[in-house]
């Protein structure tokens, strides 16, 4: 395993894994044995860094979620899992009732539900300390320093260790980081954003975001990186949900004329290489100048051996030009 360093303060900061494992799916969909026997392979190999959220999947059975983060905290107990092992969770996207949605009634980011959560996550985790607790979606009815002070709280009480945000507008993370920099309070180091080798459009509007997508890494993501090295990517949704190998899979928001090119350039590094084209998506992700982790989810031990093979993969420098090149 291959690890990078996530946020700057000696305090907090943490060396993860280069490969993060998804937990969305665990103690619902994916049951308890596979669950277990996935994270102790992933461990195994060398892997720290897991990600789940506190909604995590009120979708299954109708409710408010909490099933990934319960499993977690039982696998922890029972294997004797301490610190070594960092596990990232987000807040602010729980349905508040049973049968409903966080799209109209989510609990929001407000400082009395940053605390409550986060106490909630802990409770379900068995931790003491939230590794990396992420704001998981945007809140325009909470003012943005409420919900800067109400995550710093946190982390000076030492309950939670680094911050992260998900599925915001580039504007309002660097407007919460500003705020958080002015009054000397730790701020957003970790963004978790949808990315992967195919590009979607950005204009497709849904219920969560009207004006178009805001959950995927677009290029005022990515150049905000490049101006921003202290700032890591969390990438979800590397492999689309297996659409590189279902293509019919691939999401309505990619197709357009750009798609079936960089396709084909998958397809042709992946022949030259003899790895599968979920292989080389995230080793391009891996090798990339950009501090890049993807973080992706399973549901067998044999799509994360597939993914574990990629950590070491290496891809010339010409196979990575003609990667970035397609369009």
């Amino acid at each position: 395993m291959r690890y990078r360093t996530i946020g700057t303060d000696p305090a907090t900061r943490r060396e993860v894994s280069v490969l993060a494992l998804g937990a969305m799916l665990f103690g619902s969909r994916t049951d308890e044995k596979t669950s277990f026997a996935v994270l102790d392979r992933y461990v195994e190999a060398g892997g720290n860094f897991i990600d789940t959220s506190d909604n995590y999947a009120f979708w299954e059975d109708g409710g408010q979620g909490g099933q990934s983060e319960e499993l977690l905290g039982r696998w922890r107990r029972s294997r004797g899992i301490g610190d070594e092992i960092v596990i990232a969770t987000k807040l602010g996207a729980r349905p508040l009732a049973p049968g409903t949605s966080y799209v109209d009634n989510g609990e929001g980011l407000s400082a009395p539900v940053i605390r409550e959560a986060a106490e909630r996550s802990r409770e379900r985790l068995g931790v003491s300390r939230l590794d990396l607790l992420y704001a998981h979606i945007e809140d325009h009815r909470v003012p943005l320093q409420e919900t800067v002070e109400g995550f710093a709280a946190l982390v000076a009480e030492g309950t939670v260790g680094l911050l992260g945000v998900s599925n915001h507008a580039v504007w309002r993370v660097e407007r919460a980081r500003a705020l958080a920099a002015a009054a000397g309070l730790p701020g957003y180091e970790v963004l978790q954003y949808a990315h992967s080798h195919l590009r979607p459009r950005t204009d497709v509007p849904d219920p969560l975001f009207p004006d178009g997508s805001l959950g995927h890494a677009g290029a005022e993501l990515v150049s905000y990186l490049r101006a921003e090295p202290a700032l890591t990517l969390v990438a979800y949704s590397p492999l689309l949900k297996g659409a590189y190998t279902h293509p019919d899979r691939i999401p309505a928001d990619f197709d357009h004329p750009g798609t079936p090119s960089r396709l084909q350039a998958l397809t042709e590094v992946a022949k030259e290489t003899g790895a599968t084209v979920n292989q080389v998506v995230l080793a391009w992700q891996i090798g990339s100048d950009l501090p890049i982790v993807p973080l992706a989810g399973v549901s067998s031990l044999a799509q994360l051996e597939e993914n574990l093979e990629a950590v070491d993969m290496e891809l010339t420098g010409e196979q990575r030009t003609r990667l970035d090149a397609a369009h």
